[in-house]
């Protein structure tokens, strides 16, 4: 594992909580994007779902120009085949795990420049599994694996799905990364009391072939949507509760609510959606950096 040293630390140093929401994520690279314009470190990255995808990329010494380019070359229509070993779910990840391995490989987290982690949950004990070593391409399987849509993942003597379903933006495993260092928290879901979304998957209904399968793949999408939009709303109800309790330094919230988790979008305007949440909620972040705040977290050690 990566260790920062405290010689090293400077004073726009930041350690960052990626949260996730799927096809939203795209505002993640905008996000990191603009927070090096505005001369911010990275020195620590934690993320969960599609925020421990851009956290590894990252991690890994991928720029946001790089990562944006790699999400914009991806068709998601491709994403949803199932693989032979692939635990009971509604759809499978074989396109993603292709696509994955293409621009991970077999690296490992010892291969990351920074501090990362990536978070899931175990379906056996109910808890956090927080995963900073071994193979990324385990851990992020794993923290993509929306509960019953994608397939679980086997760690062991765990059986692991996504990281959202306890802790939509990993506020305290960014900050146990670097606990010096003020962490900016990037929320991609809706308040509560917005609309619940309705949900579509690309490319699912490109070879209809009878009325009957047209049924068949519309009952199919119709009990995806419920699910879906239930998981939207219990993700909405924790994200706030978590936000409140693990309280980060600063929040950016970039305007995706829009966005459908699965929906396929146009990468490079939704990272844009990212840059103007950070333009938003800079004078938030700045405030981290004044003498005040820097005296506040060194009692707090």
């Amino acid at each position: 594992m990566v260790i920062i040293k405290e010689d090293t630390l400077t004073t726009m140093d930041i350690s960052l909580a990626l949260g996730g929401g799927g096809s939203k994520g795209a505002a993640l690279v905008g996000v990191l994007r603009r927070l090096e314009q505005e001369g911010f470190n990275v020195r620590a990255v934690a993320g969960t779902s599609i925020g421990g995808i851009v956290a590894v990329f990252y991690a890994l010494g991928y720029t946001p120009d790089e990562i944006e380019e790699a999400f914009a070359g991806f068709d998601q229509t491709t994403l949803y085949g199932r693989l032979p070993q692939d635990e009971p779910s509604f759809m499978g990840l074989a396109g993603g795990v292709k696509w994955l391995e293409g621009q991970i490989g077999t690296r490992t987290f010892d291969d990351v420049k920074i501090p990362c982690a990536v978070t899931a949950v175990d379906l056996r004990s109910g808890r956090e599994i927080i995963l900073a070593e071994g193979p990324l391409m385990d851990s992020l399987l794993a923290t993509i694996a929306i509960p019953g849509i994608f397939p679980a993942q086997r760690f062991g003597d765990w059986e692991l799905v996504d990281g959202g379903t306890l802790d939509p933006v990993p506020v305290a495993p960014a900050r146990s990364l670097a606990p010096k260092l003020p962490v900016v928290a990037v929320s991609l879901t809706m308040p509560m009391g917005e609309p619940a979304q309705s949900w579509t998957i690309p490319g699912f209904n490109r070879f209809p072939q009878s009325i009957s399968q047209r049924l068949s793949r519309l009952r199919y999408a119709q009990a995806v949507d419920v699910i879906m939009r239930s998981l939207d709303i219990m993700m909405r109800a924790v994200t706030e509760y978590r936000l409140a309790m693990d309280k980060p330094d600063a929040i950016v919230r970039p305007q995706v609510a829009d966005i459908e988790t699965l929906s396929k979008v146009d990468v490079r305007e939704v990272a844009k959606r990212g840059e103007k949440a950070v333009e938003e909620a800079l004078p938030e972040i700045k405030k981290l950096f004044t003498w005040q705040s820097r005296v506040a977290r060194a009692f707090k050690f």
